[in-house]
């Protein structure tokens, strides 16, 4: 692998040891259940991937993988991951998705950006079902293991002073964007067959976000996975959040995604909450943009199974603060391949692009008016056996030298009212904001 495709930083954080890029050994070992991963998460070069206290942390930076741009950036990245892992001696008796050497990676959703990245860290920390373990990379009597150690909660300290700074483009455009998009869907719809049709459009707004300090991760994080703990929490080379979507998980050949679209707000009593509810269960228009987002996906698995089940009708997934449609697609793989490159084939599904792909996209980049950089990419791990978990980057904020910058989107259809579509976004964008307040 040359240097020019991974920066191999390979510094042991406990000893400052300098690790090769070829014939680095890997232990994986058990250890006594942390119970609270997140506590254990580094104040900085730290990775996260946790949902309901289990999951993965890294801790500082082994390599690190650019993987540019392009429309084949998965397929490089996916190649050079293959070709680093490979190099690695690994000694793993778990034998577990997740235990020896582990990439956490988080993907622009455009393929002309060129903000993607790999990290292979120095070490990781997993947990699941009670059992916990770690993994350190070159751990020998000259490298030493990594320390790791609870974060002291009172070092955690809220921002001193927030303020928002407004979005990439003023609120009345982005309206007059959707009433545009909904406006090119029903001419499409009325003039029957023909050229290929807009059916349906992701609009993205961001929230600019400006502190006097920067912003601690490690407070971020625990807030967001204490306040949503059946999303995934997720924390890499910058970019945070807490997921719902979960695009792919790879056990083996057993794959599964969780397609989410359509939304609503959660009720102020459970009368309210049953009735918002099922009023989104009815919504001819969510069931609209529900069913093209589900069609994305299995039409993006149908080729690479030999099985493919999905869910006969969506089902409530109710979260803090909002509750979606979700429909759940499993299907078992034809042939072996791995969970970053089954991703690559997937993304971006309808669900936050829209469809068909190609007009959808090209109809984001002259609509949003901004460089969603790396929010609605997929974001996740994968492992040397080529398990993995993938979700998309939503309810997110990527980090910047003192503040944020917050993101959230809307599905347009045909029947979008622009005012409920940035409703719809403001909802959204509380997620992040409560880990800041």
């Amino acid at each position: 692998m040359s240097a020019e495709h991974v920066q191999a930083l390979g510094i042991d954080m406990s000893t400052g040891t300098r690790l090769g890029r070829r014939g680095v050994a890997t232990r994986t070992e058990e250890v006594e259940d942390p119970r609270d991963l997140l506590a254990y998460l580094p104040e900085r070069d730290g990775s996260a991937w946790v949902r309901r206290g289990e999951g993965l942390l890294g801790r500082g930076v082994a390599a690190r993988i650019e993987v540019g741009a392009g429309e084949d950036r998965f397929a490089r990245a996916a190649a050079r991951l293959a070709e680093y892992f490979a190099a690695l001696t690994v000694e793993d008796p778990f034998q577990e998705p997740g235990s020896g050497p582990v990439a956490f990676a988080s993907f622009t959703f455009d393929p002309s950006s060129r903000a993607s990245s790999l990290i292979i860290p120095a070490a990781v920390l997993g947990r699941r079902a009670g059992r916990a373990w770690r993994t350190s990379l070159d751990p020998g009597p000259a490298g030493g293991e990594q320390r790791w150690s609870a974060s002291a909660r009172v070092r955690m300290l809220a921002p001193a002073r927030i303020t928002y700074a407004g979005s990439s483009i003023p609120e009345v455009r982005w309206l007059e964007a959707v009433a545009t998009a909904a406006a090119e869907i029903r001419e499409g719809d009325a003039n029957g067959a023909g050229a290929p049709a807009l059916r349906k459009v992701v609009l993205a707004r961001d929230l600019l976000v400006s502190a006097g300090e920067p912003l601690d991760i490690r407070l971020l994080v625990s807030r967001l996975a204490e306040r949503f703990p059946d999303c995934y929490t997720f924390c890499c080379d910058g970019m945070l959040g807490a997921t719902p979507e979960l695009l792919l998980r790879r056990t083996g050949r057993q794959v599964t995604s969780l397609v989410l679209a359509g939304s609503a707000p959660r009720g102020g009593t459970p009368t309210e909450d049953e009735r918002l509810g099922a009023a989104l269960l009815r919504s001819a228009k969510d069931a609209i943009e529900h069913r093209l987002s589900v069609e994305s996906v299995r039409d993006g698995l149908a080729p690479l199974c030999d099985r493919l089940e999905v869910q006969a009708e969506p089902s409530l997934l109710r979260l803090d603060n909002v509750q979606h449609l979700a429909t759940r697609v499993d299907g078992r793989l034809s042939d072996p391949l791995t969970a970053l490159d089954v991703t690559g084939r997937l993304h971006p599904t309808a669900a936050i692009c829209g469809t068909p792909t190609a007009l959808a996209r090209e109809r984001i980049g002259a609509l949003e008016g901004m460089d969603r950089g790396r929010y609605s990419g997929p974001v996740g791990w994968v492992d040397s056996r080529g398990d993995g978990e993938f979700g998309i980057a939503l309810r997110c904020a990527e980090l910047t030298e003192r503040g944020a910058r917050l993101f959230a989107g809307a599905g347009v259809v045909g029947g979008s009212l622009p005012e409920a579509e940035l409703e719809e976004t403001r909802l959204k964008l509380r997620a992040m904001r409560s880990a800041l307040e």
